[in-house]
């Protein structure tokens, strides 16, 4: 099943003011991963009422004053059939006196690209007004389910709205009365309606997700020890071993239990340079080889420590590298390097010719083994376990822009643009699709003036700067820089 991260488009009206990360939870069954339905709307047109109905709980405050609700609040839907979050969000379009309407816009419209479902809630006694108009055009533009809902039909004069309504363009809508709880039984069945085909998607991944495990993506030149490696792991020999490179044609997924943890081992063949691939056999080896890479939650790169580390292994590093996917080096054969050495010796110049060869994937921790002999391998799993657990520590928003903004001052950017210019920092936040993603890898996005004035050597300083306060071993640290347009500076 292929499902997108839902993150904010480049040309959306809001890009520049997305302050917050789109977080877009795990498909377990715990219920993290349930279908999420954002409650939408002008202020005061009753959300957190409908919020509340929904939840059955009184969890949003309700007030007669705009602007009360100003944080997304996400609560578990006890009125749907179908499981899933409501989320309610603060009014779009508001207008307060203490300089939360962006803020509120934002929060609002994030929900809005993350949701699975939308309510779009309006005032059937006030009737149609520009920002319903307004929210109307941005929500048709939105690849989402949209429900509208018309609150406040607490009698039948009220349901005259209902034609003037239809002219957003978004069906003839639900009318009810969150206050009185008339008619939510229809919008319910509503929600029930649009939700059931996705839960059962993701109750699906869920199940797969529980049964494949971690997937660890064996990827090496031929010859490097790969299969024996996985056999070292097993502790079978469940795949073929042999001197001749290129045994292993095709990727094979092993499914393996440790210390309570499920994984499946892909063990892959061997990537030579595509000028060496001698018959069409290889060609769609790598080709799967090279999609095991893209649907491995964790790539181990099996490096021959005896032959020392080649060209074609840094270009298996460069694919693991472009995939951003989170990486293990495992050094093989350690029996067979400098054998006369102290140990202590051996595995210093190991690592500096690990970090020397291998600098620009200098995230991944190195283990010494020899699958041969079967020394130390289940250090490796042992190691992507902590891996994952570091994934886990993602910085929150606000340590990301304090520790930034802090960067940036002890080390400010260099002036650009014949000395007239700098690179400077309005926001930062964070982009994790863990919902199908066992290790995620954040997308630390950056508001800036002018993302043409980040060089790469101060995109590394940062990169170090972030390392050092939130140590993630084995995950890549992925900035995306966006500019912010004047006319979008003075957004109000």
């Amino acid at each position: 099943m292929a499902i997108r991260l839902r993150e904010i488009p480049p040309e959306h009206p809001l890009q520049p003011f997305s302050h917050f990360l789109i977080s877009i939870p795990r498909a377990f069954p715990d219920g993290s991963g349930m279908p999420s339905v954002a409650i939408v709307g002008r202020p005061n047109v009753g959300k957190s009422a409908i919020f509340n109905r929904l939840a059955k709980r009184k969890i949003a405050i309700v007030h007669d004053q705009p602007g009360v609700t100003r944080d997304r609040l996400s609560a578990p839907c006890m009125a749907t059939q179908t499981p899933c979050q409501i989320i309610d969000t603060g009014g779009i379009g508001a207008t307060l006196d203490d300089g939360f309407a962006a803020q509120v816009t934002l929060e609002a419209d994030i929900a809005i690209q993350t949701a699975d479902l939308i309510l779009f809630v309006v005032d059937a006694q006030e009737g149609l007004t520009p920002i319903d108009q307004a929210l109307a055009q941005k929500l048709r533009k939105a690849d989402r389910p949209v429900i509208l809902v018309l609150n406040k039909v607490d009698d039948r004069k009220h349901e005259n709205s209902f034609g003037e309504m239809a002219a957003l363009g978004l069906g003839s809508g639900v009318g009810v009365s969150a206050e009185h709880g008339r008619n939510f039984d229809e919008l319910v069945r509503e929600i029930d309606r649009h939700l059931a085909p996705l839960a059962g998607e993701i109750e699906q991944a869920a199940e797969e997700a529980e049964v494949r495990g971690i997937k660890l993506a064996i990827v090496g030149k031929p010859n490097a020890g790969k299969s024996s490696l996985v056999n070292a792991i097993l502790n079978d020999e469940r795949t073929i071993v042999s001197e001749i490179a290129g045994t292993t044609r095709d990727a094979v997924d092993l499914p393996y239990d440790f210390e309570g943890e499920r994984f499946t081992l892909i063990d892959t063949a061997g990537l030579r340079p595509r000028g060496r691939r001698d018959s069409s056999v290889e060609v769609f080896s790598a080709m799967r080889t090279e999609k095991a890479v893209r649907r491995a939650d964790l790539c181990i790169l099996v490096i021959d420590l005896a032959a020392g580390i080649t060209a074609q292994d840094r270009k298996i590093a460069q694919l693991i590298l472009e995939e951003k996917k989170p990486c293990i080096i495992v050094l093989n054969k350690f029996d067979l390097y400098h054998p006369g050495a102290p140990m202590k010796e051996r595995k210093k110049e190991a690592e500096a010719h690990v970090k020397r060869e291998l600098f620009f994937l200098h995230y991944a921790p190195f283990l010494c083994v020899s699958a041969k002999e079967g020394k130390a391998v289940h250090e490796v799993l042992k190691e992507v376990l902590a891996v994952r657990k570091a994934a886990q520590a993602v910085p929150t928003t606000g340590a990301l822009n304090r520790m930034l903004q802090l960067a940036f001052q002890v080390n400010p950017p260099p002036l650009v643009a014949k000395g007239t210019k700098r690179l400077k920092l309005y926001y930062a936040t964070t982009a994790v699709n863990e919902r199908y993603a066992v290790i995620p890898v954040p997308t630390f996005v950056l508001f800036v003036n002018d993302k043409a004035m980040m060089s790469s050597s101060y995109e590394q300083y940062l990169t170090n700067k972030l390392r050092q306060e939130h140590p993630a071993p084995g995950v890549p640290v992925v900035f995306s820089v966006r500019s912010r347009r004047r006319e979008e500076r003075d957004y109000r």
